[in-house]
């Protein structure tokens, strides 16, 4: 039973409860009573403190509370009262105090700006709102101003001023061109914080007239632009190179002051040539590292969720071959206040006490003032139980008068915190909110929880009785719950009967009568058993069961722990399962539940089904050939064979395969051409033109497959056109500049008659262009030369012969060569997950520069040192593929407190593009291994001497060692453990006052900061007292080393690689021990495997291990009655990471290198002095010879393959036909377009025009310049193309 308390002592139990009570409105327990409660206002939804709004549509400002009786809501206009009832263009929602302002019926939201604040008031106080400020917003019109052109010297540095209208809120800035695309930006040309576009040096490239600057404002959802600005560059020789300069900030120092919590950004942008590379250090400190990021190609330093520690000087370097230039930016961080402990609610019983607190925190140190019902405290209606203390109200001896709402403000220059918390003084007598007469039914020796739900102020005392005149229950045998809840913990048949639970305050007193019910355990007195059944017997599995007698139970059959199988085989009977005709698929186990309302028990057994005994075998064989094949019907399509069956020898015939020969094209090669049922004697085969046939007949019974029948009769069929064509064409480049078309060739009787030849045809996809078709012979594959990089064609092969042409074939789609990918994946991030385990992520670079079809990323990532050592060593570079166009992979298997560098490369099917630049990570620190060795030396009567060596992966610091040890008696009894902590920098040990002539077992492991590593484990014994055992000398001590007692291995090592392991250990024992290695897999129950080692080495190679699996191994002695090591674990690495080692720097690899080099440019040589003779290839002499138009060459205007001789090679380019050699990109090749920043397409970003306006003259937009011919490039101005 709960003892009375004192009031003060009880008081925050009180507070706990009632506010789960009373906050419980929005989820009642029981909604009659909450109902009846009084509860003073509490505001639910508010409208945002700076709250801007849409011109042109209705304001709504929120404000919404909840209390008993329910509020009545008042609101204040700049600090007065706000008579809605005046103004008919304003109303509130009913039962709410949400106002709504009428502008879309000629209301203007300019007259309505201001600062609001909402009151919602009962009985029990008023709760206020925040101050909400209402804006419209503004996106006023750019200013017309008149631009004059910018001509710049090309290398100089150039600034293009944006200055947008000025906006609420502000608008997004971005630069665009008249075709409405984003101007591409770079570390040379990029856009500022400010909006204006930055040249650290101009090139000729950037000359253009349509350089304009767009502001977007997205409330209204209206774009602004600017008058285009242009700007002439023009050259002078030669381009002076100059160190950076700063362009923004100016000066060498600045300030910047920002509020914490908020978005830190700090930007330099400088002048130079070459472009300079910027850098960002913060000065006595370290860039946060997981809330740092680089932006604008690393000119904007920005960091999230700025805090005071961010404080303090942070410097920008710019920096190019020709020197530097850094600029200081001191940042200082200030905090609007932000809550420590914000009020809360109290609820209290009249005569209690209470406290509000209200502590808040920011720079500078924001003052705390409280309101009463809206009102400062200082000029409210006294209360005497109040007393203010700075940030607490302190509450006295309340009454049922004290209830009211109170405001903390706390504020300073950068913002305020407003909260509402109430004081709820109640006066309520108990009541029970469990129904009364609730029935509870428990099995015997289970928990019975009996609920007694209840509530009342000041807090109901509980008691519990049993029966109607019983005592009141007390002892170990129940449990008293704080929520009323009687529990008992084992509840017996005598536990049955009534109960009443009883709530008393000094309000009154009320009970309640619940009834608890004991049943009986269901039991499974006969459960099914182990059977063993001949396949098609009947087998019966039992299940009868004990239950209460009040309890209806259900019985379940499940086999392998899911459903029966449907079918009729299975009977399911009251107490048993049947199952007839038993095939080898019932095999499994067969469980048994019983459920009732109140519990569940089960039982399984196990059906082994085996095969029926064996009865007198009858001789099967395969069937005897058929014979006596005939041909008849013979017409030029399909011919009639019939055969007679050979013995099928006790096993029917299921089918027969009738099989061909074609003795003109290929003699002695027999074809599959059908199969028929065994029943069947004749068929109907169907024939193809110009094939001399033969056929032969195989019978098929259950046994295998007859010996082929005698050949049939020839049969020559007459010749046709082709039928078909060839099939899996394709078209793959080998070459950057070409198109290589293969297919499959018509075998000879596909071929339907002589002179087979092949129509090739092609033509480049998605342009206005005639089909290229050239006749070859009977080959597979046709080169066309001179393509672009990478472009799709239309490909089509059609077979013919000398009596015609194949049907029209279908085109299939192919790609000329490909050539090495141009740029790197940018924006590389990593993110360590732990000490072995990390996360690149990288910005797919753009499919265009891809040129060939995108096979994936690779990652080549290498350690550069470990960080506990400071000691470089090779580099061995580690290469992960991520296949398709995936942005993130994991590396595992790094090794912890180490330095990595990583760089991504795309890959195509020509190779691998250029690498991303390197970035550098490190991994945390981890556990470090076991110590190298601990050998103990020097034994005395009580002192031992340990040395030991460090770890061989330390992983870390090592921040100590940890020595246990502890004694052991003759019968391996373990005595108690004692532990040491070392310094990480001793290596040695005297272990002193020890017992003589005992035996110790040591335990050794070192630490870092993360924890402890793996331990390693010595045994030694201390010398005899020689006064007890003069003259004898302990085995265990020879030459002042210990030694162990008896033989052993320790210390066995893994090193673990894809598909093989090393495995090394340490034997102390007798000479001349023959070793074995065992192992298996971790977690299998499969036999060890054995290994013998040949002579007494201390190591092993495992080999044909698979990858990615983790193995245990253990060594053994032959000859030591089973001595053994302890077990080992160890993992083979994964198949996917492969290792490359950097043979860049490898002397032959240079020569080599070298070598070819030099062959190449011979080969050039010879190449350009055939082309400058002015002769033709064989091809054009053979051409000029035969005036065939379906082979000559077609003229340049044809825009098709015409490059017989080197007068076409050097035609120049036609406009547009390959990006040119200067890098500029035509607009119409950029992919991001002004639709990405407006809401809408085409152009229309809202509703009022005021974008449309300035365009919707516009002419329907003209072919781009450039894409006017389709004329395939020479081969040599497509390499003039890519210098």
């Amino acid at each position: 039973m709960m003892k009375k308390k004192s009031i003060p002592a009880s008081k925050p139990f009180l507070i706990l409860f009632l506010c789960q009570i009373i906050s419980a409105l929005d989820v009642p327990l029981d909604s009659k009573l909450l109902e009846e409660l009084s509860q003073p206002p509490t505001i639910t939804h508010q409208s945002p403190k700076d709250y801007i709004v849409d011109p042109r549509e209705n304001i709504v400002i929120q404000c919404e509370a909840k209390g008993k009786p329910p509020p009545s809501f008042s609101w204040t206009r700049n600090g007065t009262h706000f008579d809605i009832d005046k103004d008919a263009q304003v109303t509130m929602k009913p039962n709410s105090g949400t106002l709504v302002i009428n502008i879309m019926n000629g209301g203007k939201a300019e007259a309505y700006e201001g600062v609001y604040q909402c009151t919602a008031r009962n009985e029990r106080g008023a709760a206020i709102s925040n101050n909400i400020v209402i804006r419209p917003s503004r996106s006023p019109l750019w200013t017309k101003e008149k631009l004059e052109p910018h001509h710049v010297r090309e290398g100089d540095s150039l600034v293009l001023h944006c200055r947008p209208p000025v906006g609420l809120p502000p608008p997004i800035i971005f630069w665009m061109d008249n075709a409405f695309q984003r101007l591409p930006q770079s570390e040379r040309v990029s856009q500022g914080l400010n909006g204006d576009l930055y040249f650290s040096n101009v090139q000729p490239e950037d000359t253009r007239e349509d350089y304009i600057c767009y502001a977007r404002f997205n409330h209204t959802q209206t774009i602004q632009q600017k008058q285009p600005i242009s700007v002439k560059v023009f050259s002078t020789k030669p381009v002076t190179e100059r160190q950076p300069v700063l362009l923004t900030p100016t000066g060498s120092t600045s300030t910047k002051v920002e509020l914490r919590g908020n978005v830190l950004l700090l930007e330099c942008i400088a002048a130079g040539l070459p472009t300079p590379v910027i850098r960002w250090i913060k000065e006595g400190g370290e860039l946060p590292s997981n809330r740092t990021f680089f932006e604008n190609f690393k000119k904007t330093l920005k960091i999230i969720d700025v805090s005071e520690a961010d404080s303090g000087n942070y410097k920008c370097i710019a920096r190019n071959t020709l020197g530097s230039v850094h600029h200081v930016i001191s940042v200082t961080v200030k905090a609007a206040p932000y809550w420590i402990t914000a009020p809360r609610n109290l609820v209290l019983s009249p005569g209690e006490d209470g406290t509000l607190i209200c502590r808040a925190n920011g720079n500078p140190k924001p003052s705390i003032s409280w309101l009463a019902n809206g009102v400062p405290i200082a000029i409210a209606p006294e209360d005497p139980s109040r007393k203010v203390d700075g940030d607490t109200i302190i509450f006295s001896h309340v009454q049922e008068r004290s209830s009211a709402v109170y405001q903390c403000n706390a504020s300073n220059e950068y913002g305020y915190l407003l909260a509402n918390a109430f004081v709820n003084v109640l006066a309520e007598p108990p009541r029970i909110l469990t129904p009364a007469n609730k029935l509870y039914q428990v099995i015997a020796d289970s928990p019975a929880l009996l609920d007694c739900a209840y509530f009342g102020s000041p807090k109901p005392e509980i008691e519990w009785f049993k029966g109607v005149k019983g005592s009141i229950l007390r002892g170990n045998e129940y449990v008293f719950h704080d929520n009323g809840t009687l529990e008992i913990p084992v509840a017996q048949k005598d536990s049955t009967g009534t109960y009443t639970c009883v709530a008393r305050n000094e309000l009154g007193k009320i009970q309640n009568e619940v009834h608890l019910e004991i049943k009986d355990p269901t039991m499974i007195i006969k459960q099914p058993e182990y059977k063993v059944v001949q396949r098609y017997g009947q087998v019966s599995f039992e299940c009868i069961i004990k239950h209460d007698s009040t309890l209806l139970p259900t019985v379940i059959w499940l086999k392998d722990n899911d459903e029966l199988p449907d079918d009729e085989r299975f009977l399911v009977g009251k107490d048993n399962l049947t199952i007839m005709n038993v095939t080898d698929k019932d095999d499994g186990t067969y469980t048994c539940i019983v459920n009732t309302t109140l519990d569940s028990v089960s039982a399984s057994a196990v059906l082994t089904v085996v095969a029926a005994p064996p009865t007198p075998a009858i001789i099967y064989a395969r069937p005897n050939p058929p014979f006596d094949l005939e041909l008849t019907g013979q017409l030029e399509r399909s011919i009639e064979l019939s055969w007679i069956p050979g013995d099928e020898n006790n096993s029917p015939i299921t089918h027969f395969v009738i099989e061909y020969e074609d003795g003109l094209h290929e003699p002695g090669v027999w074809h599959y051409q059908t199969e028929v049922p065994g029943t069947q004697t004749t068929v109907q085969l169907k024939l193809s033109p110009y094939v001399n046939y033969s056929f032969r007949v195989v019978a098929v019974n259950k046994i295998g497959r007859s010996q082929p029948s005698e050949p049939s009769e020839q049969y020559l069929t007459k010749s046709a056109s082709p039928d078909e064509n060839p099939a899996n064409v394709q078209g793959i480049g080998s070459e950057p500049d070409n198109l290589v078309i293969t297919w499959e060739s018509l075998k000879g009787f596909q071929s339907n008659g002589p002179g087979l030849q092949y129509k090739v045809s092609w033509r480049q996809k998605d342009v206005d262009d005639e089909w290229t078709s050239v006749i070859v012979a009977n080959v597979s594959k046709y080169i066309v030369s001179g393509t672009p990089t990478f472009v799709p064609y239309e490909i089509k092969v059609q077979a013919l012969n000398d009596l015609g042409y194949a049907p029209e074939p279908s085109e299939v789609i192919g790609h000329s060569g490909e050539d090495l990918p141009m740029v790197a994946p940018g924006n590389v991030q990593v993110h360590v997950i732990n000490s072995t385990l990390a996360k690149v992520h990288w910005d797919p670079v753009p499919l265009k520069t891809v040129r060939g079809h995108l096979q994936g990323y690779k990652v080549y990532y290498w350690k550069v040192q470990s960080l506990s050592r400071r000691s470089r060593r090779h580099v061995e570079k580690k290469i992960l593929t991520f296949r398709g166009n995936k942005t993130f992979g994991m590396l595992p298997g790094l090794e912890p407190y180490s330095s990595y560098k990583l760089n991504v490369r795309v890959v195509n099917g020509k190779g691998e593009g250029p690498a991303s630049p390197d970035k550098v990570f490190k991994t945390p620190e981890g556990v470090p291994s076991s110590p190298s060795y601990l050998k103990i030396t020097n034994p005395t009567l009580d002192s031992l001497t340990l040395e030991w060596g460090s770890p061989t992966h330390p992983n870390g610091v090592l921040t100590s060692y940890i020595l246990k040890f502890q004694p052991i008696n003759n019968t391996h009894e373990l005595g108690p453990l004692v532990e040491i902590r070392i310094p990480a920098n001793e290596s040695s040990l005297i272990l002193k006052n020890l017992n003589y002539s005992t035996r110790y077992k040591f335990y050794f492991n070192a630490q870092t900061s993360v924890g402890s590593g793996s331990q390693i484990t010595e045994e030694a014994v201390t010398i005899m007292d020689e006064g007890k055992m003069a003259g004898i000398l302990h085995p265990a001590v020879v030459a002042g080393k210990v030694q162990p007692l008896y033989p052993r291995i320790r210390n066995v090592t893994t090193a673990a690689a894809e598909t093989y392991a090393n495995i090394s250990w340490e034997y102390e024992g007798p000479d001349h021990a023959n070793f074995y290695v065992e192992y298996g897999v971790a977690g299998s129950k499969e036999d060890w495997k054995k290994e013998i080692v040949n002579g007494s080495r201390s190591f092993f190679v495992l080999k044909g291990l698979t990858p990615g699996t983790a193995y245990k191994v253990r060594v053994g002695a032959e000859g030591l009655s089973g001595f053994r090591s302890s077990e080992d674990v160890f993992e083979t690495g994964p198949a996917m990471a492969s290792r490359q080692v950097d043979i860049a720097t490898q002397g032959w690899f240079i020569g080599l290198m070298c070598a070819v080099a030099l062959l190449i440019l011979i080969l050039l040589i010879v190449c350009f002095i055939r082309r400058n003779k002015g002769g033709k290839y064989p091809v054009k002499e053979k051409e000029d010879a035969h005036a065939d138009p379906e082979i000559q060459p077609m003229k340049e205007d044809d825009g098709t393959f015409g490059e017989y001789s080197d007068a076409e090679d050097h035609k120049p380019l036609k406009k547009g036909s390959r990006t040119p050699s200067d890098r500029t990109v035509k607009k119409e090749d950029s992919d991001d377009s002004l639709v990405d920043y407006g809401e809408g397409v085409n152009g229309q970003f809202n509703e009022d025009g005021s974008f449309i306006g300035q365009y919707s003259g516009k002419k329907e937009k003209e072919p781009a310049e450039g894409n006017e011919s389709s004329e395939a490039p020479s081969p040599v101005n497509a390499m003039n193309s890519f210098v």
